[in-house]
């Protein structure tokens, strides 16, 4: 496990070693995501029954950070690791493909999670945020995590330069992260809008993750953890076929 282990602490101080960037600006965004939306939308939006609506937005802003940095850290690594030329050194070393895939998502998943810890604790400075199960909130955050990290895989793998990955994260990402449900509850839609967002996997991340702070969810937990088990898996499975083919990194 030498090789593994030493594959993740080098992601792991990649992100570190610059974490006024990866950690703190990611923060500071979300926060001021927060202060507006939570001002322009309190009027309009219905949260649940009981619940302010910047309380509701905080545990969808969270989850947010987390997804968006944990898909930008194995992303952003890979490209560069690509286009600087050294992830042949990686390539050339006695790793296994399960090996180099776990590092990246592990990494990913730590700052995914320490994003989002990081602005739970400073809205805990301004409001009070219920938490009903720290088990749905954690195994929500892991799957998330290890879901966009696995995801940022293929990304890296797929784009040749930083705008391709730019692209992705754009055209792919973003927009399924803004219509999951992170500023709203799909019952506010109208009835197209609310199917066409179960179409999204990313809601299924979000709802879950916030029915962990005020056990309410506009789906089961059960079938939302279902839903984001399976779509790691695929993506999982999708990821290790790349790595061991060596699509656009061996060849």
């Amino acid at each position: 496990m030498t090789g593994f282990l030493t594959l993740l602490h080098k992601e792991l101080l990649r992100f570190w070693k610059v974490g006024l960037q990866t950690v703190l600006a990611p923060m500071l965004s979300t926060l001021l995501y927060l202060l507006i939306f939570s001002h322009v939308l309190e009027e309009h939006v219905q949260a649940y029954p009981g619940v302010a609506y910047v309380v509701f937005l905080v545990p969808g802003l969270v989850m947010m950070a987390m997804l968006q940095n944990a898909f930008a850290n194995s992303s952003s690594s890979l490209i560069q690791s690509k286009i600087s030329g050294n992830l042949v050194f990686v390539l050339l070393s006695p790793l296994s493909y399960q090996e180099i895939f776990l590092a990246y998502v592990l990494a990913s998943v730590m700052r995914g999670l320490a994003v989002g810890l990081g602005v739970y604790l400073v809205t805990l400075g301004f409001f009070e945020i219920p938490v009903s199960s720290f088990l749905w909130v954690f195994v929500f955050a892991l799957m998330g995590s290890a879901l966009l990290g696995a995801l940022g895989i293929i990304a890296g793998i797929w784009a040749e330069k930083f705008d391709q990955l730019a692209a992705f994260q754009n055209f792919v990402i973003l927009p399924l992260t803004f219509l999951s449900g992170v500023f709203y509850t799909i019952h506010s839609l109208p009835p197209f809008w609310q199917g066409l967002s179960h179409l999204n996997p990313f809601f299924y991340m979000i709802d879950g993750f916030r029915y962990g702070f005020f056990s309410v969810s506009d789906i089961s937990p059960y079938v939302s953890l279902g839903i984001v088990l399976a779509c790691f898996l695929a993506v999982s499975w999708l990821t290790l076929g790349m790595l061991k083919a060596g699509y656009k990194i061996r060849h």
